[in-house]
Formats: structure tokens, C-alpha cells, sequence
């Protein structure tokens, strides 16, 4: 699937790259990855290796139920000081740090003034307190318009919607706005001193003409949103700054460094993976759900179930599903019923998740007949509806600790699962597929993958995922790779796939054609139980 084709008579490294005595120096690049529960950056080696990574955590803010806020000064405070960590740990020296690129969770509104001092805390892609205004941006713009010309329904996850109860709720914050930035974006200013936004990321808001890879005017007009807000756009490769003196100084980078735009964290998961071609595709379970497909060409469901986003590849486009609690149903389990698991796993020196794996793999498949809606932050893939909740169905006195994890895992997969129906309806999907993300780590979770989706799944041998998407942006940027999939065939190696077990995909099979039933058949109870006091 991926080959590396390096004409040279040295011998290889187990890299797959060429060293002799003089021979020139290695680049170094630098991925940032801004997510939800952390930054990690990682500085990796042009051969695409990593040589040190650091991560630094910081909180999610939750006002009232349903809503999800940060503080931008900890994503820039994560993302300098563990850049600082790695260029210390390395041993590098900062001259040969060549790039920098930034891979970042979608959709967050930051609000800047006019000195670039932010206005309020951002507003977080799982937040769902926007539904009025998504109301108001399908009325006023038309969903099927909205959909040609966004590529996506209004959705309260997307940025616009943001802009709007800013507006609404907060005018004297709104008045004051002269920038509008996503997360990723923030950051990157903070290093380059430039306003600017990429083509990946700014499909996320409900603003961008995305066959077209511009802001819409339509839009903006008859939304009322001046569009002196909004950054230039460029694309994912492109330069969009270099280091400042100031940056330079805060993080132990060279002053005048690269700065890729870089891209949304799923774009930046497929450079990282090399699903940058017709015909690949990825799953992630981290915090939320994706099935990730590329597509040279813009591909756009009419039921906006699924989104078409512009890639980080020039020119090219991908159809993505997100479901909002994928791994973080998990964590939700893990933290509220398994405190005994964690001290020992803490004792033992291990992940947390390896006993929870263990633990699953104890109870059979079905979960002794009990099925997990995994919708704890509402759901977007493919239901489009802020007001699902997570749901034990089936759950009796017969059920364990382990009964319940199990299905948990089973609930995320079938949410898959589901999504990738939608995939392959549209002629997207591939015959095989690459796990990313925290769960794709976990052999059991693959497996259950392998046997719900029947068909190969793999992983990258690099486990770096947005981080090494984003380095290899900054190389692109640099001029250390010529684009962007020449890079990844460089650079990228897959693992041996696991296969799907017949027998076992027949057995899901039944319990998820019953998980179809259940949203459709508690929509309403959802509804009626989101105007309760």
C-alpha cells in the first residue's frame, strides 16, 4: 500500500533511509497537535522518526449542561512550553528545526480584539448550546443551499452558529471582535504575529464555499458577518509566518522558522497516516469518532449526515463522519465506575485502558445482550441531533462491570459502523482500513473493528498521527518534501493488518441492525427530556 523508492547505493537504515559517512545533516521538523485534553509536540526526524514529544494538559470548561469552553492562553502556554520540552530533551539544535506545523481540534471560536487579546473563553467544538441559531442559519440561508454551498448542514458543533449567540448573548463581547481565529489558528498567530486561516479547518465553520476553497460571500451577506473578521485562507502546505523574536524567545525556536497554515486535526491524521490518495480511508476513536475517507473530487451527501471538508492536500477533498463521544464514552466509564482499575493499573505501571481491555474481553460478544448509545455530548454522524443522550438498552441484574464496558466499546464501533454505511453509500469507502487514535492502539478494539466494518484493519507504525501530519506540512512549507504524498510515501510505514472473522461479523451483524432502531425509536423521549427543568 505504501512503498519507499529511494534510488542510492548506501545502505539502509531501519528507517528505510540512506546514511553514509558526510553525509548531509538531517532536517528537523516540529508537529504540534492542540487537542482537546492536551498539545503534544513531537520533533521528528525528516525521515519521519520521532526523537522526543512532550504533552501538557490543561481543562475543559462546562458552565451548564451541554456546553464546552477553553481558555486559549492554556493552549498557547501547552504548545510553548512543550516545545520548549523537546527541543531540550532532543538535544537539536534549534537552527536545524527547519519547520513547524500545528494540527488542531476543529470549529472553536476564538474572539480577538484589535490588539489580538482575546475577548472570552473559546467556544468548543462540543458544545451544543448553538441549536437556535443553527435554526436561524438553515432558515435564512435554506438547508439545501447551505449544504451546496458549505458542503454541510448548520450544525452546533460548526463555528458559524458561535458567531451568532456571541452576537445574540454577548453583544458587548461581539462589538469589541476585530478577529475571528480557530484554535489551531490562535496559536499559530501567537508564534508568526499573522492572522490567517487554511482551507481543511475553515470547512468547519459553516462559512467557507468549499468547492470553491473561499469564504462565501452569500453567506456572510445574508448572515450579517463582516467579513474583515475572517483571516486570509491559504492552504494546509503553504507558509503562512515565521517565528517571531518574541516566540522565539518564549519556546527556544529560531527566530525567522517556517510556520505551515497546517490543518484541522483530521486532516492533519490523514497526512499522518498517508491517506492522502483516492481510495484510503481511516478510523480514529479519540475523543470523538471518525471515519475519514480522501476524494480528488468534492463528494457532498444532500442529508448532510456526513461532511465534505477541503484536505490538507491541495486541491483534493474528504468525506468525514464525526460522532461527538467515541473515546470519551470511554473515559466517562473508566473515570465514574473504575477507580479500582485505575489505582492498579497505576500500581502495576501500566495504561489504565489495558485493564479495561482485558476486563471487556471477559464478557462475550454482545455484552450478554446490552447495547450502549454512545451520545453523551448530543450526536452530529450521522443523526444531526443536540438533544440524543447516552443509553444503556437491555440492562439487567444479570450485568457486570464488564457487561457494561463491552458495550460501551460496542456502542462507539456500531456508531461506526453507521457512519461508514453512509461512506458507502457514496462510493467512498475503501476495501480496507487504517485505526487511529487512542482506541486504535488497543489490539481488542481493532479487532472489534476488523469484524463490525469486515475488512482489514491496520496501523501506522508511527503512532503520531496529526503530530506527524502536521510536521510533514511544515517540511512541504520548508521545501524539505516536494508535496505532500510524495512525503508520506517517504516517510510512512503501516503495520500487518488484522482480519475480520466471518463468524463474528454475522454476530454483530444482528446486534447492530437492532442499535439502528433505537435513536429513531427515542428521539422524541430525547426531545421531550432536553425541555424538562
Amino acid at each position: 500500500m505504501f512503498t519507499n523508492i529511494l534510488k542510492t547505493e548506501f545502505p539502509r537504515t531501519d528507517n528505510g533511509f540512506a546514511e553514509s559517512e558526510g553525509m548531509r545533516k538531517l532536517k528537523y521538523l516540529l508537529g504540534i497537535d492542540l487537542g482537546t485534553s492536551g498539545t503534544k509536540t513531537v520533533l521528528f526526524e525528516e525521515t519521519g522518526r520521532a526523537i522526543a514529544s512532550e504533552t501538557i494538559e490543561y481543562p475543559l470548561y462546562q458552565p451548564k449542561n451541554g456546553w464546552a469552553e477553553q481558555e486559549p492562553e492554556d493552549w498557547w502556554n501547552a504548545a510553548r512550553d512543550t516545545v520548549k520540552a523537546v527541543i531540550a530533551k532532543s538535544g537539536v539544535k534549534p537552527e536545524d528545526v527547519k519547520g513547524v506545523g500545528i494540527s488542531g481540534q476543529m470549529h472553536g471560536l476564538v474572539l480577538l480584539d484589535r490588539e489580538g487579546r482575546v475577548l472570552r473563553r473559546s467556544i468548543l467544538w462540543c458544545d451544543g448550546r448553538t441549536q437556535e441559531e443553527c435554526d436561524e442559519i438553515t432558515q435564512t440561508i435554506g438547508k439545501e443551499r447551505l449544504i451546496e454551498l458549505s458542503a454541510n448542514p448548520a450544525l452546533t458543533g460548526f463555528t458559524a452558529g458561535k458567531i451568532l449567540w456571541v452576537r445574540k448573548h454577548e453583544p458587548e463581547v461581539y462589538e469589541k471582535a476585530a478577529h475571528i481565529l480557530l484554535p489551531k489558528d490562535y496559536v499559530r498567530y501567537r508564534l508568526t504575529g499573522e492572522y490567517a486561516a487554511e482551507m481543511s479547518d475553515a470547512s468547519g465553520t459553516n462559512l467557507l464555499d468549499v468547492s470553491h476553497r473561499c469564504w462565501s460571500e452569500e453567506i456572510l451577506e445574508k448572515l450579517h458577518i463582516d467579513k474583515n473578521l475572517l483571516p486570509p485562507l491559504l492552504e494546509s502546505s503553504d507558509p503562512a509566518g515565521r517565528v517571531t523574536a518574541e516566540a522565539a524567545a518564549a519556546t527556544g525556536l529560531c527566530e525567522g522558522t517556517v510556520v505551515a497554515a497546517g490543518g484541522g486535526d483530521n486532516a492533519c491524521a490523514a497526512v499522518g497516516t498517508g491517506v492522502v490518495v483516492e481510495g484510503r480511508a481511516f478510523t480514529t476513536i479519540g475523543t470523538s469518532g471518525v471515519v475519514f475517507a480522501h476524494s480528488d473530487r468534492v463528494q457532498i451527501d444532500p442529508a448532510g449526515r456526513v461532511h465534505t471538508f477541503c484536505a490538507a492536500v491541495p486541491g483534493a477533498y474528504t468525506v468525514m463522519s464525526c460522532t461527538l463521544a467515541a473515546g470519551l464514552s470511554l473515559k466517562w466509564y473508566r473515570d465514574t465506575f473504575c477507580q479500582a482499575e485505575c489505582q492498579a493499573a497505576k500500581e502495576m505501571g501500566v495504561d489504565p485502558y489495558v485493564l479495561l481491555n482485558e476486563e471487556a474481553a471477559q464478557s462475550p460478544l454482545g455484552a450478554n445482550r446490552l447495547l450502549f448509545l454512545p451520545y453523551l455530548m448530543g450526536e452530529r454522524s450521522p443523526l444531526l441531533d443536540s438533544n440524543a443522550r447516552g443509553a444503556f438498552v437491555g440492562l439487567s441484574a444479570i450485568h457486570t462491570r464488564r457487561d457494561m464496558l463491552r458495550a460501551v466499546m460496542e456502542g462507539v464501533m456500531y456508531s461506526q459502523r453507521q457512519n461508514l454505511d453512509v461512506l458507502r453509500g457514496m462510493k467512498v469507502a475503501p476495501d480496507a482500513m487504517l485505526a487511529c487514535g487512542g482506541g486504535g492502539t488497543s489490539p481488542f478494539w481493532r479487532q472489534m473493528m476488523a469484524d463490525m466494518f469486515q475488512m482489514p484493519v491496520r496501523t501506522v507504525a508511527n503512532r503520531e498521527g496529526p503530530a506527524l501530519g502536521a510536521a510533514i506540512l511544515a517540511g512541504v512549507a520548508c521545501g524539505v518534501y516536494e508535496d505532500i504524498p510524495s512525503a508520506c510515501e517517504k516517510v510512512i510505514r503501516l503495520n500487518e493488518a488484522q482480519q475480520p472473522d466471518p463468524e463474528r461479523g454475522a454476530q454483530y451483524e444482528r446486534y447492530y441492525r437492532l442499535y439502528e432502531k433505537l435513536y429513531p425509536a427515542m428521539k422524541e423521549s430525547f426531545a421531550e427530556l432536553s425541555r424538562l427543568d
